[in-house]
């Protein structure tokens, strides 16, 4: 039997900001008619052919200063469950990878946010290749030698983690060459992305929220004053914006690409106009925010296109 349960498989509530998060967001649209089943995914497992998880039954309460209550702790057999969102925070790591394997098992008989086996196949920023032509001048590598010579071609570029996430591990190199922060940058991260700085990140870039194959909205992340930096874990102010022709066509490009790749809910961004590789499917975010900024509540649109 299939029971009124989603189960969200995500970092520890504790650590989850109710002022932004999404993960809360959704929770707290779906709590209404569903029994909300927490887990974090070092307690998930195979048990005698069954996916288990060792969690909890909560509620959200943006209300309440805790912003969560425990109702009862349960190992629950993930089946019985019609929905199950993974949210948990990169890093896309082989702990990361072996959880959408456990979660494979069951995906035909629980609906699923994302597919595990398109999030383990659409690796976020790599994935991004075979939309190069919407993009500044990008390369993927760990090759110190191709990364001097496209710096040298570029004059300024940004490095970054394929792998990270919230603007974690990015550098600017700019004025010259700095080959101990690029090296350790490999060392730590293996492959990196090396792509054109575009100095109008100053005016903020800007996220698309794209639910079900559609857009469904957007803001914009300006950095803060000496910044280059649009997330707002980084100091960011949110501010509402609109698309241009351009940016449209290429979201609805992405939107109907990953929908048939099973990406029900991503958030794509642009700088400039142009798609930066950050084609986020893990555990996308902003949707509170935006519904701040614009009282727009693209919870309800993504329950309602699950028909939950």
């Amino acid at each position: 039997m299939i029971n009124k349960i989603v189960a969200i498989q995500g970092n520890h509530p504790k650590k989850l900001n109710p002022i932004s998060d999404t993960t809360i967001f959704l929770a707290n649209e779906i709590q209404k008619k569903y029994k909300i089943f927490y887990y974090e995914p070092k307690n998930l497992s195979i048990i005698n052919d069954d996916v288990i998880a060792k969690g909890y039954f909560l509620k959200f309460n943006y209300l309440n200063k805790k912003k969560y209550k425990i109702i009862r702790y349960k190992s629950l057999n993930l089946a019985k469950c019609k929905f199950l969102l993974i949210r948990q925070d990169p890093p896309f790591n082989l702990e990361y990878i072996s959880t959408t394997y456990i979660l494979d098992k069951i995906k035909h008989n629980v609906k699923i946010i994302n597919n595990p086996t398109s999030i383990r196949n659409i690796s976020e920023k790599l994935y991004s290749v075979f939309f190069h032509k919407f993009m500044p001048k990008t390369i993927f590598t760990k090759d110190i030698n191709e990364i001097k010579k496209f710096y040298k071609k570029n004059k300024k570029i940004i490095i970054k983690p394929i792998h990270s996430y919230g603007g974690n591990d990015i550098h600017l190199i700019k004025s010259s060459f700095n080959k101990k922060i690029i090296l350790n940058s490999i060392k730590k991260h293996g492959h990196i992305m090396c792509q054109k700085f575009l100095p109008k990140i100053k005016y903020g870039d800007k996220r698309v929220f794209l639910i079900n194959g559609k857009i469904c909205g957007s803001i914009s992340r300006v950095p803060k004053k000496g910044s280059y930096l649009s997330n707002m874990s980084k100091g960011a102010k949110p501010i509402l914006t609109k698309l241009t022709k351009k940016e449209k066509k290429i979201s609805n490009i992405l939107a109907k690409t990953l929908i048939k790749e099973n990406i029900y809910f991503a958030g794509i961004d642009f700088i400039d106009q142009k798609l930066n590789g950050d084609i986020n499917v893990t555990s996308p975010t902003g949707l509170k925010t935006y519904y701040d900024l614009s009282k727009i509540n693209l919870a309800y649109i993504f329950w309602k296109g699950l028909k939950a």
